[in-house]
């Protein structure tokens, strides 16, 4: 298997780089990240010096060098993780979300396409399907698509793509949407970050509104090892919803960041003005990925909670 990896130096990204790279099915595995503000060098430290790992730094944007890579390096396999992520920044500005989410994934679809590859998985956000009341039913593979900002729009667009590439030409894909990720080399403008961080620098916590909004969270880890079953076994032309069953009300977490660090959450919560759109509740059903492909998540919020803790730790010091 030669593997291409878009966006293996950002969070998710690197840490599936890491997870999949000694695996014995790869022979090879390039790693296209431009290497914006969320991606960092820094991430990819403990792979840069295996044999089997190469780095191409540009934008998916640029057709010319996406076709060359697949080209050069005989590409069998793509984890399309690549985009532009922050709800906030789309909110501001969506253009670079439309280049990169849209623009980048129909470039890497159309090289796909001419290469002939093997497989294509193409890792989406549970944020398509909208948002769900306090008593609605989690999110399955046959809600209905919702998008509520721009970012959720763009990628909604790229998963259409993807389908189309799928009913159109037979391209081999498969589509993953996942909940909330948390864990390390998480951009420090994401929320479990953004709490971490500001109780290890003695600062404010920052919380939209009430503080009330529910999201689905999983460990990293468990992503990953979702990623890697779907690719090499997930059935062609198929969606699966990856979640770790675990809904939080963003104070929950704060509370629970708190008592892990032994700080009293009522001398650091800020509460701001709520954010435009702002999604209340989100929840995955992942009995689908869980019956076919035989993977669960094995991280409980409180492990992985302590694991990234360390991780920010670490960095601070």
């Amino acid at each position: 298997m030669n593997l291409l990896v878009t966006g293996g130096c950002g969070f998710i990204g690197s840490n599936f780089i890491e997870h999949v790279i000694n695996k014995n099915e790869i022979c090879k595995l390039v790693n296209v990240d431009c290497l914006s503000y969320a991606g960092s060098l820094n991430n990819t430290k403990k792979v840069f010096n295996n044999p089997k790992y190469l780095l191409e730094k540009y934008n998916l944007s640029n057709y010319g060098k996406t076709y060359d890579t697949f080209y050069k390096h005989d590409i069998t396999h793509v984890v399309h993780l690549a985009a532009e992520t922050h709800v906030d920044n789309s909110i501001s500005n969506a253009d670079a979300f439309l280049e990169a989410n849209i623009l980048g994934t129909h470039n890497l679809l159309k090289a796909a396409l001419k290469f002939k590859i093997e497989r294509f998985h193409h890792v989406s956000t549970d944020e398509v399907y909208g948002h769900l009341n306090k008593d609605d039913k989690k999110f399955s593979e046959s809600t209905p698509y919702d998008p509520r900002n721009p970012y959720s729009a763009s990628k909604a667009g790229s998963d259409f793509l993807v389908r189309s590439y799928f009913h159109t030409h037979n391209l081999p894909v498969t589509i993953s949407n996942c909940s909330n990720n948390y864990g390390p080399n998480q951009h420090e403008e994401k929320f479990i970050p953004t709490v971490t961080n500001s109780l290890l620098n003695e600062r404010d916590i920052p919380v939209y509104g009430k503080g009330n909004n529910i999201r689905d969270w999983i460990y990293v880890d468990d992503h990953c090892k979702a990623l890697w079953k779907i690719l090499k076994k997930g059935k062609l032309g198929e969606t699966y919803l990856v979640g770790a069953n675990c809904e939080k009300t963003n104070l929950e977490i704060i509370y629970q960041i708190c008592k892990i660090l032994g700080k009293d959450p009522d001398d650091y919560i800020s509460f701001v003005e709520d954010r435009l759109g702002h999604d209340f509740r989100y929840a995955i059903n992942s009995s689908k990925v869980q019956k076919e492909l035989k993977w669960k998540p094995c991280t409980n919020l409180k492990k992985g909670l302590q694991k990234t803790i360390k991780h920010y730790e670490k960095k601070l010091s």
